[in-house]
């Protein structure tokens, strides 16, 4: 039995930049974002043949089936097809997660890494984390055709706080946050996310902002400059971290100017009632639409932004340092594991 547990995500930055139409076309895309202390969980373990099914997956469905093709679930199904076509095990596949999917925090690529991580470890083979966003980011992209961006295959991969670069040839460049540990413990202090309560399909709404990127190029250069003043802002001890919410209310509000499914008018009153009664900026997580919301504030109003949003869950978090990691791993399979080591090349990634 193999389990994996890979990190969810918090954006700051860049959201929407990092979608293939628009860097391969426009020569850059950027995003600031963190992994969090929320995970996703695959177990994978060999079905034994005494089942009247070859496959189990359990997700929000429980699926048992005789041949992978049979599978539901778009990425188990695209993932046996690709890595593990000629393999004759059957396998049973268990997926659970802290906070619930389609809310904002990466959680589809989040499966699709640990997915493919519990996978390639089962062959032997260990990924480097670059290497295992690299394939995420071709299984979603490549093969399901799904109109998803690229940062979030990447951050919960890797871990950490990183400033994430998207260059016209899809490689991607990670450079991980220079702040010190002192300020990076008072981000994490000044740093509320609320649960909307209601989830969104995230792919429609991509979808409608690349029918809208010829219209919205300045915003989208904008928001991608806005990844270099964050981290500056992050980086300078000087400077009061005030104004990196500000800078999360400016990016915010070209969001939602991107496409009309972005937010509602539940949402911009939720996010106007925080603002009043102390927070400097935020935004929604995600493509938008629902999920978790997110506020910048210093810690002396957090008493205030709760009681004011008293009809919505407040979830504490941290920042994680570390991206999708074995976390149990079968002692019969140690033999094997690690005999072949994957890693990108020059042209697939470069981490820095």
């Amino acid at each position: 039995m193999i389990i994996v547990r890979t990190p969810l995500r918090v954006s700051f930055f860049g959201g929407g930049t990092d979608i293939p139409e628009w860097f391969t076309e426009h020569g850059r895309g950027a995003v600031l974002s963190t992994a969090i202390n929320k995970y996703v969980y695959i177990q994978l373990r060999h079905l034994p043949a005494v089942f009247p099914f070859n496959h189990r997956v359990v997700w929000n469905q429980v699926e048992q089936v005789e041949k992978a093709s049979e599978i539901k679930h778009p990425v188990v199904r695209a993932i046996l097809d690709t890595y593990a076509a000629d393999d004759p095990n059957g396998y049973e596949i268990i997926y659970n997660a802290d906070l619930p999917a389609r809310s904002g925090l990466g959680s589809s690529s989040a499966f699709t890494v640990a997915c493919l991580h519990a996978f390639q470890a089962n062959r032997g083979i260990y990924m480097a984390p670059a290497a295992l966003a690299r394939d995420a980011i071709h299984v979603e992209q490549d093969i399901l055709k799904e109109p998803v961006g690229s940062q979030d295959q990447v951050a919960v991969a890797v871990g950490g706080l990183n400033r994430i670069e998207f260059n016209p040839d899809r490689t991607f460049d990670i450079y991980p946050s220079a702040m010190i540990a002192q300020r990076r413990d008072e981000l994490e202090r000044s740093l509320m996310m609320f649960w909307t309560g209601f989830t969104r399909d995230a792919g429609k709404i991509e979808e409608a902002k690349k029918q809208n990127f010829a219209a919205k190029t300045a915003e989208l250069t904008r928001m991608a400059e806005m990844v270099d003043e964050g981290v500056a802002i992050l980086e300078d001890p000087s400077r009061s971290l005030d104004e990196f919410g500000r800078l999360l209310d400016e990016a915010w509000r070209l969001k939602r100017g991107l496409a009309s499914a972005v937010s509602t008018s539940e949402i911009d009153e939720i996010y106007a009632r925080a603002i009043s009664v102390g927070a400097l900026g935020g935004k929604l997580l995600g493509a938008g639409g629902g999920g978790f919301l997110l506020f910048y504030a210093p810690p002396d109003r957090h008493a205030r932004i709760v009681a004011a949003l008293n009809n919505m869950f407040h979830v504490p978090f941290r920042f994680e340092r570390q991206g999708s990691r074995i976390v149990l791993f079968d002692q019969e399979l140690t033999s094997n594991y690690q005999q072949t080591v994957i890693k990108p090349t020059a042209e697939q990634a470069t981490v820095v």
